[in-house]
């Protein structure tokens, strides 16, 4: 068959994505990937064998955007810019995905993309599928930008020539997060075909930073592993102070994952080693604790990994992964901007007591593979496909 895969933001959005292709093109489909243009973006597709267009604008290019960052400041005070911005984005990807698409026999869409996926899937008759992080609901709950999001979506409908109201069947929302982290809404769907879970879906690809940390950690403890994904931190030397500062009154050592923050200038000592990205799956079993925002990916790391968490969170579905690993009695959550060194150090001294390392372990056990999620993720597109082929 073939395929089109659509993803766009952050590593942890795409990652998903390209895991997908990769296994479509390892079962012999003829896959085709849109993804954020960024170069990192472009390598991860490539080390999976395959090749992507450019894909929407990277969101560091917004950031810089005064128009969109003036509209983020005082939404309210710019719902018709919003809409006009938001719409010129859909046409955008709309033009990306198009041609892509002509003659797929599925689109598959990060969660982000389901709707310029699902409106090019409309008007070419083409099956839809869409890989959900978190649960969906979380996008535009309470959220101020929905109404926007809505009219810009009607606008860029209209522009297609498709009706106000779609008039497809609903598509396929594979969940691909485990159902120990989302009980009430598993529970919700059980026996729902149009929602699946299949657990995290992760490429679990090697650094080049991986032999280094490792020879680091097997020459002490294990250390403690701090980590923020994408999100930018206002002070990452100030950062790494508190996070020493707090290893050292707790007694372990700090493996500090800064990503793209510079960090030429920040001093530290022999107990705490500074890196830009480590593989996960390699570098967490070997950890005896794991703080982080609370992104999708990075938790079902953490869990899988079987070691204790402390979510340090800032917002969008942050704060549910947050609940799940404190509700499951895997570790603790605080939110980001409220951690201090004294708080900090005493979430280390809760986190790393022995009944948080043995739930750890209990839910580990518990846990979808990440050879099992990806293999049943695509069961289910081949059968989605199917209903056209």
């Amino acid at each position: 068959m073939k395929c089109v895969v659509a993803g766009y933001g952050s590593r942890g959005d795409v990652e998903p994505c390209i895991a997908v292709a990769a296994e479509l093109a390892r079962r012999g489909h003829d896959v085709r990937m849109a993804v954020t243009v960024p170069p990192e973006m472009q390598a991860y597709v490539a080390s999976a064998g395959l090749v992507a267009v450019p894909y929407g604008r990277h969101w560091q290019d917004l950031l810089s955007d005064n128009g969109f960052t003036s509209m983020v400041d005082n939404p309210m005070s710019a719902i018709p810019q919003a809409i006009e911005y938001v719409h010129q984005t859909l046409a955008e990807k709309s033009t990306t995905l198009a041609p892509l698409a002509e003659g797929a026999d599925l689109i598959v869409a990060g969660m982000t993309e389901q709707t310029p996926a699902a409106n090019i899937a409309e008007l070419q008759h083409i099956p839809l599928a869409a890989l959900h992080f978190f649960p969906s609901q979380i996008l535009h709950e309470g959220s101020p930008e929905s109404g926007v999001y809505s009219q810009a979506q009607r606008a860029q409908r209209h522009a297609l020539g498709l009706p106000e109201v779609a008039e497809v069947a609903r598509p396929l929302e594979i969940q691909a997060y485990d159902r120990l982290c989302a009980p009430r809404l598993a529970d919700e769907w059980a026996g729902d075909e149009l929602h699946p879970f299949v657990g995290a879906l992760t490429l679990e690809l090697p650094t080049a930073t991986d032999d280094a940390v490792l020879s680091w950690m097997a020459a002490g403890s294990p250390p403690v592993y701090f980590g923020f994904g994408s999100t930018p931190v206002t002070a990452p030397a100030d950062m790494v102070a508190v996070i020493e500062a707090a290893c050292s009154r707790v007694g372990v050592r700090a493996l500090i994952c800064l990503g793209s923050d510079d960090s030429s200038a920040i001093g530290h000592s022999e107990h705490v080693k500074i890196v830009h990205e480590v593989n996960h799956a390699a570098v967490f079993p070997a950890c005896r604790a794991v703080v982080h925002h609370g992104g999708a990916g990075t938790t079902a790391a953490g869990l899988r990994a079987a070691v204790p968490a402390l979510i340090l969170w800032n917002g969008l579905d942050q704060p549910m992964w947050a609940a799940a690993v404190t509700h499951m009695g895997v570790g603790l959550r605080r939110g980001f901007s409220e951690s201090t060194l004294d708080s900090l150090t005493a979430d280390l001294r809760l986190i790393l007591a022995e009944q948080y390392a043995a739930r750890a372990r209990e839910i580990a056990r518990l846990m979808v593979t990440p050879a099992e999620s990806l293999t049943r993720t695509v069961d289910l597109l081949e059968r989605a496909a199917g209903q056209r082929l």
